[in-house]
């Protein structure tokens, strides 16, 4: 994990880059949560935003990435497509944690 975080460091932000969309192999498409540990020590080495992809599987785990993580997006797509879980459910669920979500 840590030769991805000095690559990230060293390699951001480049002419061009307006952000870092981070995916862990490990946790995509098990539903299991974002893996928090990963986008918090990449978030504290660049200064570019991070967006958390792969791993979630709840409206919970949005709640979770952004509390714990301090990540400025999280995506999902797999849980959208199956219709497993609501986009309006995981904006609800971010706003009733006191977190600012987008309306439209």
């Amino acid at each position: 994990m840590m030769m991805h975080v000095v690559w990230a460091r060293f390699t951001l932000p480049c002419p061009g880059a307006g952000e870092l969309m981070l995916n862990c192999i490990d946790t995509d498409g098990q539903g299991t949560g974002f893996e928090h540990a990963l986008l918090s020590l990449v978030k504290r080495h660049v200064t570019i935003p991070v967006i958390a992809s792969s791993g979630a599987g709840t409206p919970a785990h949005f709640v979770e990435c952004f509390k714990e993580t301090d990540c400025e997006a999280a995506l999902a797509a797999g849980i959208f497509h199956r219709r497993e879980v609501g986009i309006d459910a995981v904006k609800q669920a971010v706003g009733d944690a006191g977190l600012v979500v987008r309306a439209a």
